[in-house]
C-alpha cells in the first residue's frame, strides 16, 4: 500500500466549521476557528485515502508563505510549480506560494496536544520540504477555505507567513520545481496560474 492509502492525517467534523462560520475564500480570524477545531474533543487522526474523498470533514492543512523585503522594501515571494511526485494528485503542475502538508498521527506521538501536534506536522513538513538558511519572524495570518474545488472541499488551511532576512529558502523535493522568489508584482500580474489556495491568499493578503 502507498503512503497515502495507509497514513492517518488530523481531520475535524465540517459540520464543526460550519457551527463556527462558513465561509468561502480568507477570513483573518484564525484564532477563534482554532481554539475550538484543535479542541481534541472534536479532533481524530482518519486513513487519508477515505477523508481525500470525504467532505464530512476537513483536513487541516499548514501553509506557509515565505516573504523577503529587498533593501528597497519591495516585497518578495517564494513560489514553485507542484511536480508529480507531490502527494495531491489534483494540484500537480499547479504554481503555489504555499509550503505546507497534512498533519499526521505521527506527529502526535510525542506532542502534549493537538496544538502541539499541529506545530510539530508543520516543523516536520518544512523540514521536509525545503531549507531555510536564514532567520525568519513568522505569524499566522488567517484561515484558507475553498468549496469551489474538490480539494479545498475536504482541506482547510492554516495560512502562516514566515518573513525571512535573507532569500535563502531552496526546495529539497524535485518536485518542487521552478523554485525561489519572484517579486510581488510579477505575481500577481499572472494569478490564472496558481493553485486557489494561492489565489486566495494574493488577493487577499498581497492584492
Amino acid at each position: 500500500m502507498t503512503q497515502v492509502q495507509t497514513e492517518c492525517v488530523l481531520v475535524v467534523p465540517t459540520e464543526l466549521f460550519h457551527q463556527l462560520g462558513h465561509f468561502q475564500g480568507f477570513s483573518s480570524d484564525a484564532q477563534r476557528y482554532l481554539d475550538v477545531l484543535l479542541d481534541p474533543a472534536h479532533t481524530s487522526y482518519r486513513p487519508r485515502h477515505e477523508v481525500e474523498e470525504d467532505p464530512g470533514y476537513k483536513q487541516l492543512i499548514p501553509y506557509v508563505i515565505f516573504r523577503y523585503r529587498d533593501e528597497q522594501r519591495r516585497v518578495h515571494l517564494f513560489q514553485y510549480t507542484r511536480g508529480k511526485g507531490q502527494g495531491e494528485g489534483r494540484l500537480h503542475s499547479k504554481r503555489s506560494v504555499g509550503i505546507g502538508g497534512h498533519i499526521s498521527v505521527e506527529d502526535a506521538t510525542a506532542a502534549a496536544s493537538v496544538h502541539a501536534a499541529y506545530e510539530e506536522g508543520m516543523r516536520r513538513e518544512l523540514a521536509e520540504e525545503v531549507v531555510v538558511d536564514t532567520a525568519y519572524d513568522e505569524r499566522r495570518a488567517g484561515l484558507i477555505n475553498d468549496d469551489e474545488t474538490p480539494v479545498g472541499q475536504v482541506h482547510l488551511g492554516v495560512v502562516h507567513i514566515f518573513d525571512v532576512a535573507e532569500p535563502r529558502v531552496r526546495p529539497l523535493e524535485d518536485d518542487i520545481a521552478e523554485a525561489g522568489f519572484l517579486p510581488l508584482d510579477e505575481i500577481l500580474a499572472d494569478t490564472s496560474s496558481f493553485e486557489s489556495w494561492s489565489q486566495i491568499c494574493l488577493t487577499a493578503l498581497f492584492g
